[in-house]
């Protein structure tokens, strides 16, 4: 018997017990047995337009791990549309798996469950998901962004944002936005870390990278014979001017975080701080810290162009990644006034803009 979808939302009351859990406005339990297919999907606010947030699929252990970072993860959506200036809240999904053993059919009841969402959640690739899988929902769903042909994959835009956030960072601290010659560490030479070894590397600086897959080392070393490579595990350890952080989320915990010797922290990973109060730490280190959700905000901005009403337009895309410049001067500056860490600062932005409705065209 074939099993079919099941979709449901999940009650608040039993989320309230997950410090994750932020009032998210609606959670979804989806599984299709049959396929092979369970996750969740979380909309945490859409008080600026429909939500948006990448898929992803990982082996988590358990069902609560994979719905904590689902909560985690929308709820940092909703912070990158708001201080991206794009007309959309906070969304993301999980699909409970191996990557490497997704099937056609998977991708397909996948793409169904997220038609039941109804245009609340447009949804796109993130780690685990690639463009080609996108392209195959897309035939079973119209509320998936990164078109081929169109806005495709994000992660060289990502890089981009990457790239621009740590020039801010770099003028910030030694008055001079210019990379040459600037020591850099990157963790994860994936594809967002890959395309950004290539921006460094051609900007002059350092480069130093990581990589848990060697396929990937491998690529770097090929290409950029001059990068040195170390281990993933120490990288953090490295004496740089820039440790930017490519992989997954939680790279900073109060285990580690007294092991970084960097003097600025900008990277493309989501969710890199375990907690608020390892920003306060990094503050109190004069760490220079680019709040994660700025600077990786070229890959959202890039595919959710899509969803404008005159469609794709690759330089309406690139002036909004340039102009995270400015936010990021703007967090910076009140970082200086008020005294307080990077990453407080920059939820107190964009906590003024999607807590009171106020859509934007562009960042300040």
């Amino acid at each position: 018997m074939v099993q079919v979808l099941q979709i449901d939302p999940i009650a608040p009351g039993k989320l309230e017990d997950f410090p994750e859990f932020d009032s998210h406005k609606t959670v979804y339990r989806f599984e299709n047995s049959s396929v092979g297919l369970r996750g969740f999907i979380a909309i945490h606010n859409d008080n600026l337009g429909p939500a948006t947030g990448g898929t992803r699929m990982f082996p988590y252990v358990s069902e609560e791990e994979a719905l904590r970072d689902v909560l985690r993860l929308s709820r940092a959506m909703t912070y990158k549309c708001a201080l991206a200036g794009v007309h959309h809240g906070g969304g993301k999904a999980v699909i409970i798996g191996d990557p490497e053993n997704k099937s056609e059919q998977m991708l397909r009841a996948y793409a169904q469950a997220i038609n039941e969402a109804d245009g609340r959640f447009f949804t796109g690739e993130d780690v685990g998901i690639t463009e080609d899988d996108v392209q195959v929902m897309l035939e079973e769903s119209r509320f998936f962004i990164g078109r081929r042909g169109v806005a495709g994959d994000p992660s060289p835009y990502a890089a981009k944002s990457v790239f621009a956030t740590m020039q801010v960072a770099a003028g910030e601290l030694w008055g001079d936005e210019d990379l040459f010659n600037r020591s850099v560490a990157v963790k994860g030479a994936g594809k967002v870390g890959g395309e950004l070894i290539r921006l460094l590397v051609n900007a002059g600086a350092k480069v130093i990278a990581a990589d848990v897959k060697p396929a990937a080392i491998e690529a770097v070393e090929k290409k950029y014979p001059q990068v040195r490579v170390v281990d993933s595990a120490t990288i953090h350890k490295e004496k740089v001017d820039i440790f930017s952080p490519c992989a997954l989320g939680n790279d900073f915990t109060k285990e580690n975080v007294a092991e970084v010797r960097a003097a600025v922290i900008c990277g493309g990973a989501n969710n890199q701080l375990a907690s608020d109060d390892i920003g306060d730490w990094l503050f109190r280190r004069n760490i220079l810290y680019v709040p994660d959700y700025v600077a990786n905000a070229g890959g959202l901005i890039n595919v959710v162009d899509e969803l404008e009403k005159d469609g794709y337009n690759r330089r309406r895309v690139l002036e909004r990644i340039s102009k995270l410049k400015n936010m990021l001067h703007t967090i910076f500056l009140f970082t200086r006034q008020k005294h307080q860490p990077s990453n407080r600062v920059a939820d107190q932005l964009a906590e003024s803009i999607f807590l009171n409705g106020k859509k934007t065209s562009s960042v300040v």
